[in-house]
């Protein structure tokens, strides 16, 4: 190789090898995760109950998020109503957030049917009408590591709030057990007792703060978008915490794992 085609080579290194650094800087970092974020607000839904005849018609109870073909929405299971007054024509609603920050899209009400659930890990599925949304995909949460950064995507105090999808960033703190056994025999209340005699298993515990309305919002990777566990304060604080006078701050979430243990069976 002549000394010119050796400069021309090593120079078409240094050209890759700077592409390469830039790729990895953190301002190229920090975009990637904006459009993560803004693809995932795409999928994330309101989820309640309407009913054309009283005020306000659509009463807020949590967060899902869709999966699959795009028409099934995922929620904790107490997130959807036990009955339905069908002399009301009440019922399960998924209203979708206007997606443009000019407030150019409107934002839309669809009809949902529950289509599957599992009481055990307090997990729903709902089918919903009209065009399917972007699903998200998930990943298996056995590849969870304690101290690895998360984010999760929901509407905080929703009733309120109003249908804002909001973003929260932590990490796993610990990937712990849903119940653990007592000291004391009287702290065994009957939830932990079944839980206990049914089988523990393991769930993520967050150093980030959820609010009443995260039920059910996606827990994911900041790279890129895979779900890797499901907001629920209800059923986990209720077995974990239930010798505690007051619920304590931290947040927890139902694996990924059971949800695609879930989607395999409504197939």
């Amino acid at each position: 190789m002549g000394v010119q085609a050796a400069d021309s080579a090593l120079a078409r290194a240094l050209v890759a090898l700077v592409i390469a650094v830039a790729m990895l800087s953190p301002a190229t970092a920090h975009a990637d995760r904006l459009a993560t974020i803004e693809r995932v607000r795409n999928s994330v839904v309101a989820i309640g109950t309407f009913e054309r005849t009283r005020s306000p018609q659509f009463q807020f109870l949590g967060t899902g998020f869709a999966v699959g073909d795009g028409s099934t929405v995922v929620t904790n299971a107490h997130v959807l109503p036990p009955l339905l007054d069908s002399a009301r024509s009440e019922i399960i609603a998924i209203v979708l957030p206007g997606r443009t920050k000019d407030a150019k899209d409107e934002v839309q009400v669809r009809e949902g049917r529950q289509i599957a659930v599992d009481t055990g890990t307090d997990l729903a599925l709902v089918r919903i009408t009209g065009p399917a949304l972007v699903p998200l995909r998930i990943r298996d949460s056995d590849s969870v590591r304690e101290g690895q950064e998360v984010y999760f995507t929901g509407f905080p105090i929703g009733a309120v709030l109003g249908p804002f999808p909001a973003t929260h960033r932590g990490m796993i703190s610990v990937v712990t057990p849903i119940a653990i056994p007592q000291g004391r025999a009287a702290d065994l209340d009957p939830r932990t007792l079944r839980r206990l005699t049914s089988g523990s298993f393991p769930v993520l515990q967050l150093d980030a703060t959820a609010y009443p309305g995260n039920s059910g919002s996606p827990v994911y990777d900041p790279e890129t978008g895979d779900v890797i566990g499901i907001i629920n304060m209800v059923l986990v604080k209720g077995t974990k915490e239930s010798a505690l006078s007051q619920p304590s701050g931290i947040t927890y979430a139902v694996p990924s794992r059971h949800l695609q243990g879930l989607l395999d069976k409504a197939r």
